[in-house]
């Protein structure tokens, strides 16, 4: 499998590439690929279908500077910015038919994913509520996928040296929330997952078998621009909940 460890300095652009490349799959022109990014600012990314004014603190948001933005999958509302590490994998599903429905795709990918972050940590690394990565009931990553007819888009959030405090600072306490939460506040809820960066991408992309760097080609970029210009730029799109 391909890998990309690409960040651009825009936000939106960040999201725009995950579709990007789920597009290009979809497309046939894909055959797999793993990527990693991490924000140098902070913003908040909401689930498609999140109401910004239920799930995050736009006042406060509007006079820190802190951008409201909405991504194409599923998901509750997350604060982006330095020390939380994102990968995104695509999988054509031709190649992977653990990835035919749903269910089977959240089985297939965090399994992965616990084994390969399991391998980094002495506490045991849980999967709950679905998507969510844990030491015992306190998460340190959540995850969601967009489907299209021949590909999935899996990503999710790895906290590892973030500014926990931040959070409640933008975000409301969520609208849906998992059983295991048991109503806990933010910074009862979360934790960092204490590996570097780079021993989460090495373990992650062993696990995936993704030896092979890929470059951003202009194809590739030039769909971003377009999402970028279409959606993932506009206050129409981030807003429209």
């Amino acid at each position: 499998m391909e890998y990309l460890d690409l960040s651009f300095s825009s936000p939106a652009m960040n999201l725009a590439l995950d579709e990007a490349l789920l597009d290009q799959a979809d497309a046939g022109e894909l055959d797999g690929a793993l990527r990693f990014w991490e924000s140098s600012s902070f913003f908040v990314v909401l689930g498609y279908g999140n109401h910004l004014h239920l799930e995050t603190r736009p006042e406060r948001c509007k006079a820190d500077a802190v951008p409201i933005l909405r991504r194409c999958s599923g998901g509750g509302a997350v604060l982006q910015g330095p020390g939380c590490l994102n990968y995104s994998i695509v999988l054509p599903i031709d190649r992977f038919p653990e990835c035919e429905g749903i269910v089977s795709t959240n089985k297939f990918i965090m399994g992965r994913m616990k084994e390969a972050l399991g391998s980094l940590s002495s506490s045991n690394v849980e999967v709950r509520g679905y998507t969510d990565l844990c030491l015992g009931a306190v998460k340190f990553s959540g995850n969601a996928q967009r489907r299209k007819k021949k590909a999935v888009l899996f990503h999710g959030t790895m906290l590892y040296q973030f500014d926990l405090a931040t959070i409640p600072l933008y975000l409301a306490a969520p609208s849906k929330q998992p059983d295991y939460r048991q109503g806990r506040v933010h910074l009862d809820f979360i934790v960092n997952f204490e590996a570097p960066a780079e021993a989460i991408r090495l373990a992650i992309r062993d696990r995936w078998d993704a030896d092979k760097m890929r470059q951003l080609d202009a194809s590739l970029y030039s769909r971003v621009e377009e999402l970028f210009s279409r959606c993932y730029g506009l206050r129409d799109w981030n807003e429209k909940f």
